[in-house]
């Protein structure tokens, strides 16, 4: 495949456990700082979660998009704070009609229908300021489009896991379209008790941290975050190289055991960013289920026979499902700078030490470790449904 000329991710907003804004965030990352998750009542019955919860509280949106209102679309404002500026210097340059908006979720505003359906149990009507709108997936990108003034196209996508991956690559084929100048992508999604409970009800949810690839994994920990970055033609410090996508249709909720889905995304990727492009560490989606780290591990181990440092980050956030992949592409956008990872390290992988011998043996980051060449991240994400991504990105050239 002939490389492509790539995008240039040019800004950043983030939110999640971790912390607030890209300082917070990334002196977290780097010390694999695990606080941010905590136990909780009140989510599954008759037991604790733990749930990477963003801390402090949320500003409520103005009074004219009062039926947007959610803990989701304040998670979103929050991460759009950090880089208002840089929004607004790009609808200043291309004008409204221009400037897009693509963005990924999976939970939208959910959590202000269970507090509305709370309460009209109790009290036999909804409360005052609920809307429907608050929880329409598809609403999250023309909310945040009508919030800035915009006129260009406004997208959202919903494909679980993958949906914010998944909307930087609408993005970037918005741009190489000419349809847009500047697209702002990414993703939120916010703690509800119906993901909760949909995954414990499959088994999936672990009662303790999370222990990616252990031989002791139980599943998942979920979390709550956003992501957005500013994607554009014109150069930054950061390019996405690469994007890579398959569906396997395996199953509708459990991976292809072969890792043959996940493979076809990473080399998918690889191919798109060229020969000479040398991945230097891979940040594995990681889930702790059983079957995606017995599948990502053997996937990862194909494609990269000869070793590459990787760990999963999902200890130290939780699942962000919608959110997850524009949220652990954000981290290799941080460690990919000097200004943000000046001494080249990488994400530390957090567990119990005890590997699964079934299996392949992985090059887990221990802390200290750092990238031994070109700052070039490999991010992976999969779905339900045998929908499988990977993204890479690294220093522009």
């Amino acid at each position: 495949m002939t490389p492509v000329a790539p995008c240039h991710l040019s800004a950043l907003g983030l939110v999640n456990a971790l912390g607030r804004g890209k300082r917070e965030v990334a002196a977290g990352l780097l010390c694999g700082d695990t606080s941010g998750l905590v136990d909780e009542e009140g989510w599954l019955p008759g037991r604790t979660a733990r749930v990477g919860r963003v801390r402090g509280a949320l500003e409520a949106l103005p009074e004219r998009f009062a039926a947007d209102d959610s803990r989701n679309t304040r998670l979103l404002l929050l991460a759009l704070e950090e880089i208002r500026a840089e929004v607004d210097r790009e609808i200043s340059r291309h004008g409204t009609h221009r400037v897009g908006v693509v963005l990924g979720t999976s939970t939208s505003g959910i959590e202000a229908a269970e507090r509305a359906v709370a309460h009209h149990q109790q009290h036999h009507t909804l409360p005052a300021g609920f809307h429907y709108r608050q929880q329409e997936i598809g609403r999250l990108a023309p909310f945040l489009a009508e919030f800035l003034g915009l006129q260009g196209p406004a997208i959202t996508v919903s494909t679980a896991c993958t949906s914010s991956g998944k909307a930087l690559v609408t993005a970037r084929n918005l741009l190489r379209l000419g349809l847009c100048d500047a697209v702002i992508t990414g993703g939120a999604d916010s703690l509800c008790r119906l993901t909760l409970n949909g995954f414990a009800s499959l088994e999936s949810v672990s009662p303790g941290p999370c222990n990616p690839m252990s031989r002791n994994r139980a599943g998942i920990n979920v979390g709550e975050g956003a992501a957005l970055f500013i994607l554009r033609k014109e150069p930054a410090a950061v390019a996405l190289l690469g994007a890579g996508a398959s569906s396997d249709a395996h199953h509708i909720s459990s991976p292809d055991p072969s890792g043959a889905g996940a493979e076809a995304a990473m080399r998918a990727a690889l191919a798109e960013a060229g020969p000479d492009v040398a991945v230097g560490y891979l940040n594995l989606h990681a889930t702790a289920t059983a079957k995606n780290d017995e599948m990502e591990s053997r996937a990862t181990q194909v494609v990269f026979p000869a070793g590459i440092a990787c760990s999963g980050t999902k200890p130290l956030t939780g699942h962000l499902l919608g959110a997850a992949a524009a949220t652990e592409l954000a981290f290799c956008w941080l460690l990919a700078q000097e200004a943000w990872n000046p001494d080249g390290l990488l994400p530390p992988h957090r567990w119990d030490g005890e590997a699964d011998r079934d299996l392949p043996a992985l090059d887990l980051v221990t802390d200290g470790a750092a990238f031994r060449g070109a700052r070039i991240c490999m991010s992976n994400a999969f779905a339900f449904g045998g929908n499988n991504l990977s993204l890479i990105l690294g220093p522009a050239r």
